[in-house]
């Protein structure tokens, strides 16, 4: 059951999405570039691609509620504790090699909601 402090608005049929941190629509947004690039539904997702990498297994982690410095640090912990390197592309942290359970249960040790995505 949620509490009534997590009773704020995340859409609203005038203005559109909201943003999770000064409650604005997206395009008003001042929050500026400590701004999350994408809220999604909250939960994190993470798949794994070989497409276009001549086989080779990349896992991805999509919709991380954050800024973009805060996914560049986050990524910069994966890494480190999966032993292998990796990227930020866009709204996207991609790890080199299939490291979902690595990464799953280091995303939950910090607090976000996890799902393995694809097969």
């Amino acid at each position: 059951m949620k509490s009534k402090s997590d009773n704020r608005p995340v859409y609203s049929t005038d203005q559109g999405r909201l943003c999770t941190q000064c409650l604005r629509a997206v395009g008003n947004c001042v929050c500026g570039k400590d701004r999350p690039a994408a809220t999604g539904d909250g939960i994190v997702r993470i798949s794994r691609e070989t497409k276009g990498r001549g086989g080779k297994a990349v896992t991805v982690i999509d919709g991380l509620p954050v800024s973009p410095t805060e996914q560049k640090s986050i990524a910069k912990t994966l890494k480190q504790k999966c032993g292998v390197g990796g990227a930020v592309k866009g709204e996207r942290i991609e790890i080199q090699g299939d490291q979902r359970a690595t990464c799953k249960n280091a995303l939950e040790s910090l607090g976000y909601t996890c799902k393995l995505a694809g097969g």
